[in-house]
This record gives structure tokens, sequence and C-alpha cells, in this order.
């Protein structure tokens, strides 16, 4: 057994029942929480080394221990989430679910052997643990895409790290995928099995990363670098996409401000209209969105720390109305979610943030996905394996929480 591996077979038992996810838990207070008060309903935990089928990799990061795992690693791991839908269109339930990773380890030039996939998940609440049943891999045989690719003379032409950082995804109602990337920032389009059915779609205002394709010789970028699609929803219809930008513009004179733009599917291009979100803090960014009902959205906003460091992150709602700068509603204080059942105990020796008081205080809150009712699943990205938001020293695994939200519609 690889020594890595190892760490595969510790998982969290929740005591939260499948029952209790389709239902509003009786109304007891934790410790100093109100009734009413967001409530964890259910805890499942996906190993950070629970690696998947696939060449090995990590190859070209350097072979330093960090936080218990030496690359290179023994197949595919799974990087946290950052993107998290219903496996079946429709589908509120969260019990089954496709589940995507970003671009590996964090940088164009390092994931080279990462290759890009959505994997379909089952979270089980009453074991805690989470069930990777398969994977879609996102390639490019009709070479739709216009530049060299890592995996340029193969016949699948399997998309990698190296390619796009995909970070956001979400099914139009033809059932196709659209993924957000941050490299061009590009949206980029697939059948439902992950094959790219179109070349990717820039920016409409010219907007481009450091590490986009497109940048010519000299030309300035003006999307920082990993600041580009992090967030997307759709609206229940599926005709319309609202990509997000995480962070601000390089050109913007508020750097408040998170760009929400609208893309046409039926007419395959933006629309145009675009609306402002203001962060409470320029270093803050917009992890994840959803849409809840007709044109009000539930974001990620989140500061950049993890552990005890951790100070914002926050599930908001606003609505894409006439006026251009959105207004703003906190719903949940992922730091401060009441655990009245003990879902998240027994703790691990060192592990912080569970008890009565519930924390989320890992770095990458990226994944939102609103449930029944007022119910609502978050995940996270690990930054595999640099996070140790959890427990010091020890490489996080990906968490997937269900809250319930009192008043959240």
């Amino acid at each position: 057994m690889h020594p890595l591996v190892t760490i595969s077979a510790i998982r969290i038992k929740a005591v939260a029942s499948v029952a209790a996810l389709v239902s509003v838990l009786p109304a007891t207070a934790a410790a100093g929480k109100p009734s009413e008060a967001p409530t964890l309903l259910g805890r499942a935990l996906l190993p950070a080394t629970d690696y998947q089928p696939g060449p090995v990799s990590g190859t070209l990061l350097a072979p330093t221990t960090v936080n218990g795992v030496t690359p290179p690693f023994p197949g595919q791991p799974i990087p946290g989430f950052s993107a998290v839908i219903p496996a079946r269109a429709g589908d509120r339930s969260g019990k089954r679910l496709l589940a995507m990773p970003d671009n590996g380890f964090g940088a164009k030039n390092n994931s080279a052997d990462f290759l890009l996939r959505a994997y379909w998940i089952r979270p089980d609440y009453r074991t805690g643990d989470v069930n990777v049943d398969g994977f879609l891999s996102f390639r490019d045989p009709d070479r739709k895409v216009p530049f060299p690719i890592v995996n340029e003379n193969t016949a699948e032409r399997l998309l990698t790290g190296a390619d796009f950082d995909i970070e956001s995804l979400a099914r139009d109602a033809r059932g196709d995928l659209w993924i957000g990337d941050e490299f061009g920032p590009y949206l980029v389009r697939t059948d439902r099995t992950g094959k790219v059915k179109q070349a990717p779609i820039p920016l409409p205002d010219g907007g481009k990363s450091p590490q986009s394709p497109d940048l010519a010789p000299g030309e300035t970028p003006t999307v920082p670098a990993s600041r580009g699609f992090e967030a997307m929803a759709v609206s229940r219809d599926g005709w319309r996409l609202y990509p997000i930008l995480e962070g601000a513009r390089t050109d913007d004179p508020d750097q408040r401000r998170r760009i929400v733009y609208q893309f046409d599917v039926r007419k395959n291009r933006y629309t145009g209209r675009t609306w402002s979100f203001r962060v409470d803090d320029p270093s803050f960014v917009v992890g994840d969105a959803a849409v809840l009902d007709g044109k009000r959205l539930i974001l990620i906003e989140r500061d950049n720390a993890m552990g005890p460091a951790s100070a914002v992150k926050k599930l908001v709602v606003t609505e894409l109305g006439k006026a251009d700068a959105l207004t703003r509603r906190t719903v949940v204080d992922l730091l401060d979610i009441a655990d009245p059942r003990g879902v998240s105990t027994p703790a691990r020796p060192g592990e912080y943030g569970v008890g009565p008081v519930f924390k989320f205080p890992l770095q990458s809150v990226e994944s939102v996905l609103p449930l029944y009712g007022d119910k609502v699943l978050v995940a996270n990205d690990n930054n595999f394996p640099g996070n140790d938001g959890r427990i010091p020293g020890r490489a996080d695994d990906t968490e997937l929480i269900v809250i319930d939200v009192p008043g959240l519609r």
C-alpha cells in the first residue's frame, strides 16, 4: 500500500439521518444559538487521498511533503470540488451529484498530468462517507479547442489542468454542460459526456488573464490570475447562464466590484447585460453562485484564510433586478452554524470547528447548491494537499455539508 493511502481510511461518522435532509429539524437551540438559526443537517467527507483511476500525477510538483502527503501521487487525486450540480436535471434531493474539481495543483505549469473530470458522487449522511461512482472525462476529440493542448496528438485529446482551469459548472436546457474557466477566462461547452462541442468563448469585452492563450505579446491582462469564472449560475429554465468573475478586474476603479455577466444559451452569445455585486472587502472573492428561484441568486463570499484565521465565509442572497448594483442579504455565516444533534462530532484529535457551534473554516469554499425547501449544500476545494484548515498538519478532506436555512426562500 502506498504510504499516502493510509490517510484515506479515516472516515467521519455523522449521526444525521437521511430523513433529516427532507424535514426541518425540531426547534432545538444549541449553546447560545436561537432555534431559527441555520442548522447543520448532514456532513459527509471524501478523504484527501482517495485517489481515482488514472496515470500517476503530481510529477511536476516538488517532491516535498506537505501536510503529510508527498508527490507524485499514485493515480488522480480529487482536490476538492469547485462545482457541484445535480446528477440529473431538476433533482433537488442532493442524493446523487456531479461534482467537478478544478485544474488540479493550482497552476498551469504544474498540472499537465492532472486530467480534467467531473465525478458522479453519492454523499451518505448516515455514515459520513462520500461514494464515488465514476466520472466523465472532459476531452476534445473533434479538435474544437483552437490552441495547442497537452494531449494534442492523441485520439481522445483528454484535457488537463495545463489546458484549462475549470472552476464552475452548469447544465443547460438541452443537457449540455457549460464550464467556467479561469485561464481565458472562457466559457467551455461540452455535451453530457464531457466532449467539447465548440471553441471556448472568451469574455465579450476582451478581458484576458495572464494565462490566456489569446494574450498577444506585450498585451496587458485585465483579469488577474485565478480570478476568472469561479462562479456560474444557470436560470431555472436552463436558457441563461450567469458567470461571475471571482475577483475585480485590474482596470476597475472599484476593487470591491465582482461582475455578473448574462449569457444567452439559445443565441450562443453574451447578451451585453451585466450587474455589479460588491463584496465587503477588496480581498474577498465570490466562490460560487446558484439560482434560488426567479432571478434570486445565492452566492458564496469568502476570505482566503483557513482554520482559526478564517473570518468571512458567507452565503449571500441577491436579486438580478433592473438596477446594475445588486443588493445583498447574508443568510448564513458558515463560521457560526448550530449543530444541536452533534452531526459534526465526535471530533478527531486536533480538529477545529466542530461541536455545538459548527464552523466551515476551509480556505476555498467553492460550491453551493440549493436543495428542497430551505436546505443548501456547501462543499470545498481542498487545494490538495496544501490546506489544513481542520487539523493542523493534515491535508484537508473534501467536505459536503447540508444546512437548513430558515426563511431562505
